[in-house]
C-alpha cells in the first residue's frame, strides 16, 4: 500500500526544511537562514514511531508570486501540486514573527483543498513557559489545532506528527520478525497474479519507445523532447502465459533539474509507481550510462527493496559506436556497485532488439522475489559460511550465528539469530549474503537481519516442573 504524503507548506523562511529534516529523521534539505533556499519539491520515506508515511518539502508559497519572477510562479505551481496530491498538509509559520497577510492567504488557498490541515508555529524554541507561546493568534487561521514546534530543537515535532498520522489512520507496521515466526517452506502455494513492472529513468532515455516495442503497438505518445510523458499509465501484457501490468512512467530527473510545473508533478507520480510495483526496470541510455542520476534513482529503487532490471536503451547505437557488452558490465560494475545483483539487458526500443528479454527477466525475478526457501537448507549453507569463513573476533570474543529462517518474502527477508549481533560488521554481513545469493541464485535484492538469540529462562530454584 503506498504510503500517504505530507505536504509541507508555507511563506518563505519559516523552517519547512528543517521540520522536514527532523520528520525525515536524515538530513536530506539544504537549509539556510536565507528566504527561497528551497525551489523544488523535496520527497522521502519516513517512519514515526512504527507509522510510515512519506514527506515532501516545498518551496516558499507566496500566493501573489505568480505575476512577478517567472521562477516564484514555479516554485508556486510546485507547492500547490504537493497539496493536490498529498493525503494531510502542514502550515508552518514563523513564530517570532507572528501571523502575517500571507500566512492567511496561505491559509485560504489550503482551505479550498478540503484536506486535513494542521498548522505547525515554528521557531518557538526561545518561550520557557507554555503561557509564553506565541500560538493564540494562529487560530484565527481557522485550520483547526494548532501546534507549537522547534524543528531545529526537536521540540513539539513529535506531537505535531503523532496528530497528523492519526488522522490519517496510519496503522502500525508489524514488529521485527522473530526466527519463530517462519514461513512456511517452499511446498505452500507462492502469491500469484499479474507481475506489477515499472519502466522508469531519466528523461529521454527512450522509455516511451521502449513499451511501444513491448506492447507492439503505439500505445504512448513517443518524441525526443525530455519529459513528454507527464504521467504514468498502465498496460496490460501477456508474455508466455503471464501477465503483467508495466507502467510507462515520466523521466525522473535530479532535483536541481526540476523546473517545470508538469515535470515537478511527474516525479512524485513515477515515485509512486515505484512504491506500487514488484519489479523495476530501470532504463540507462547507452550514451551516458551509470551518470548520477541513474545512480540516484537506482539507490531509490534498492532502498525501497524492489525487483530490478537495469536495462541498458538505445543500444544499436552503442555498437554503432564500437561498445561490447562485457565492456559496457564492467565499467557499470564500477560505477553502480550497489546494485550489482541486478541482471543487466541490452535493447534497443527503436529496433526492438532484446525487449522481450526484460519481460523473460521479470518473471525470472518475480519467482525469487517471492520464493520460500528450506528452513534446513538454509542451516546447512550458515554452518558451512561458518566453518569456511568464521565471523571475525570483536575484544576477543567469537561471533556465532546459530539459525536462520525466512520470514517474510517480496524481498526475501531472513532472520539468523546470533549471539552479539552488534558485533556482525558490515563486512561480513556483505559476506553472508554474498554466500546466500550464490548458494540460491537470487538476482532480487535480500534483507538480512540479525537478533539476539532468546535464551529461556531458568525456573527459580525448588520449582516444580509442570
Amino acid at each position: 500500500m503506498p504510503r500517504p504524503l505530507v505536504a509541507l507548506v508555507g511563506r518563505p523562511n519559516v523552517g519547512k526544511s528543517t521540520l522536514f529534516n527532523r520528520l525525515a529523521g536524515r538530513r536530506l534539505a539544504i537549509v539556510e537562514d536565507v528566504p527561497g533556499v528551497t525551489r523544488d519539491r523535496n520527497y522521502a520515506d519516513a517512519e514515526w514511531d512504527g507509522r510510515e508515511f512519506s514527506v515532501v518539502d516545498t518551496g516558499g508559497f507566496e500566493p501573489d508570486a505568480g505575476g512577478g519572477e517567472p521562477l516564484n510562479a514555479l516554485v508556486q505551481r510546485q507547492a500547490q501540486l504537493a497539496v493536490e496530491e498529498a493525503a494531510a498538509v502542514v502550515l508552518v509559520v514563523d513564530g517570532r514573527e507572528g501571523l502575517t497577510s500571507v500566512d492567511q492567504a496561505v491559509a485560504d488557498l489550503l482551505r479550498r483543498s478540503g484536506k486535513p490541515l494542521f498548522v505547525a508555529v515554528n521557531k518557538v524554541d526561545a518561550a520557557r513557559h507554555e503561557g509564553d507561546l506565541p500560538i493564540a493568534e494562529f487560530h484565527r487561521l481557522g485550520l483547526g489545532e494548532v501546534f507549537p514546534v522547534s524543528a531545529e530543537h526537536a521540540r513539539g515535532v513529535s506531537e505535531l506528527a503523532e496528530a497528523v498520522l492519526q488522522r490519517l489512520a496510519v496503522p502500525r507496521a508489524p514488529p521485527p520478525p522473530e526466527a519463530a515466526e517462519e514461513l512456511p517452506e517452499e511446498g505452500a502455494d507462492a502469491p500469484r497474479g499479474p507481475i506489477r513492472l515499472a519502466i522508469v529513468g531519466r528523461p529521454n532515455v527512450g522509455k516511451s519507445t521502449f513499451v511501444n516495442a513491448l506492447l507492439g503497438q503505439e500505445r504512448f505518445v513517443v518524441s525526443d523532447v525530455p519529459g513528454t510523458t507527464r504521467d504514468a499509465i498502465d498496460s496490460a501484457v501477456e508474455h508466455k502465459g503471464q501477465q503483467f501490468i508495466v507502467t510507462d512512467t515520466a523521466g525522473i530527473r535530479r532535483k536541481s533539474g526540476v523546473a517545470q510545473k508538469v515535470e515537478a508533478y511527474s516525479v512524485l507520480r513515477a515515485m509512486r509507481c515505484i512504491d506500487e510495483s514488484e519489479v523495476v526496470a530501470c532504463l540507462l541510455d547507452a550514451g551516458e550510462a551509470g551518470v548520477e542520476q541513474d545512480a540516484r534513482l537506482l539507490g531509490m529503487v534498492a532502498e525501497k527493496g524492489r525487483a530490478l532490471v537495469v536495462v541498458v536503451n538505445k543500444w544499436d547505437l552503442g555498437e554503432q559506436g564500437g561498445a561490447t557488452q562485457a565492456w559496457y558490465r564492467d565499467e557499470l560494475a564500477k560505477r553502480l556497485p550497489f546494485v550489482a545483483w541486478a541482471p543487466m539487458i541490452f535493447t534497443s526500443g527503436r529496433t526492438g532488439k532484446g525487449v522481450a528479454k526484460v519481460l523473460d527477466t521479470a518473471a525470472r525475478l518475480m519467482e525469487q522475489y517471492r520464493a520460500r526457501f528450506p528452513t534446513h537448507a538454509m542451516n546447512e549453507l550458515l554452518e558451512r559460511i561458518q566453518v569456511s569463513h568464521p565471523a571475525p573476533l570483536v575484544r576477543g570474543r567469537r561471533v556465532k550465528l546459530y539459525y536462520v529462517a525466512q520470514v517474510a518474502y517480496a524481498p526475501p527477508t531472513f532472520v539468523i539469530q546470533c549471539n552479539r549481533p552488534e558485533s556482525v560488521n558490515e563486512h561480513y554481513q556483505r559476506y553472508v549474503e554474498n554466500r546466500f545469493r550464490e548458494a540460491f541464485g537470487l538476482e532480487v535484492p535480500l534483507r538480512l537481519v540479525y537478533k539476539e538469540r532468546q535464551r529461556r529462562s531458568r525456573p527459580p530454584p525448588g520449582a516444580k516442573k509442570a
